[in-house]
């Protein structure tokens, strides 16, 4: 499994804007795979299932290279999220979709995309574990999911993998979640590592009326203004180490432990080559702390990820 993971997701449209170009999706994909990266994250309502099949073009004849995780259970309709559907007589339903779109015989992680309540856990998992037993599923993963809900989640059948927005601007997992996570030896696939672009260094305040980002409290008003002093200084530590902010937040996940994987949605094959390296940048113990007292919980203004 490599330790650089590829999320399919912006390569189509989910909040209902324009399609990346496919072709370029595809070659993204295919020279991931040559590199060694082979965690593949996609979902079954990117793109209302366009995503799933520009992942099946792009591992047709070549199933073995790659290691397919798939979420389910979400709805959308015009770019607006409806809500959840766990029942198991929709997930039965959602799975051979899935593999339908994607061209293949089974799926090696299958995971809710979070859990809220409105059906049992023990459903749920039960209902994968089943999958498993047809030859349908190889492994159970969860997404955004509570400490409780994982410990209960993993007592009904062992969960593989825990997908979570993780990055130095949200730091909430690493209370609770994340030892939960290591103590049942349970990996973890971390999403959002540039805190939805804040880490960037490319933002500037204020965003235009328009821009998606701003359904993050983060993004808005004076909190932008005053998370983006913090990223200056992310800035000249990247400056100083000679790589890009997003290279620095990349990396800064990818040392909090070997059971971490950066998850990073990319489109385009030259993002790959910059992400790539950022897997082997190294922090001096003054450098981590720098990033730590900057970055501690709960020094950005605004929501976290999961509360916006």
């Amino acid at each position: 499994m490599s330790k650089l993971g590829l999320g399919c997701m912006r390569m189509s449209s989910v909040w209902g804007g324009p399609t990346p170009d496919e072709t370029e999706s595809i070659a993204t994909i295919n020279a991931a795979l040559d590199s060694g990266i082979n965690f593949l994250n996609t979902g079954d309502f990117y793109g209302a299932g366009h995503n799933e099949l520009l992942v099946g073009k792009a591992i047709k004849g070549r199933r073995d290279d790659a290691f397919i995780s798939v979420k389910f259970g979400a709805f959308f309709h015009n770019g607006q999220w409806l809500g959840l559907d766990l029942r198991p007589v929709a997930i039965k339903n959602f799975i051979n979709y899935s593999l339908t779109r994607l061209g293949i015989e089974t799926i090696d992680l299958y995971q809710p995309c979070r859990m809220d309540g409105s059906v049992p856990v023990e459903d749920i998992i039960g209902t994968v574990a089943d999958l498993i037993k047809e030859g349908k599923v190889r492994y159970v993963g969860v997404s955004e999911i509570t400490p409780e809900q994982l410990r209960h989640a993993n007592q009904v059948y062992p969960i593989s993998a825990l997908e979570i927005g993780y990055s130095l601007a949200d730091r909430q997992i690493e209370n609770e979640l994340l030892p939960v996570a290591k103590e049942l030896n349970i990996a973890v696939a971390a999403f959002a590592n540039t805190a939805e672009g804040l880490l960037t260094g490319d933002m500037k305040a204020p965003l235009a009326a328009d821009d998606h980002h701003l359904h993050f409290s983060r993004f808005q008003g004076d909190n932008l203004v005053k998370n983006l002093e913090k990223v200056d200084a992310l800035k000249a530590l990247a400056n100083d180490k000679q790589v890009t902010p997003t290279q620095v937040a990349i990396a800064w996940v990818n040392v909090q432990g070997d059971h971490i994987m950066p998850l990073v949605s990319m489109s385009r094959r030259a993002r790959l080559t910059e992400n790539a390296v950022a897997m082997d940048i190294v922090f001096t113990h003054a450098e981590m702390e720098l990033l730590n007292t900057i970055f501690a919980h709960g020094a950005i203004a605004g929501g976290t990820y999961l509360q916006r």
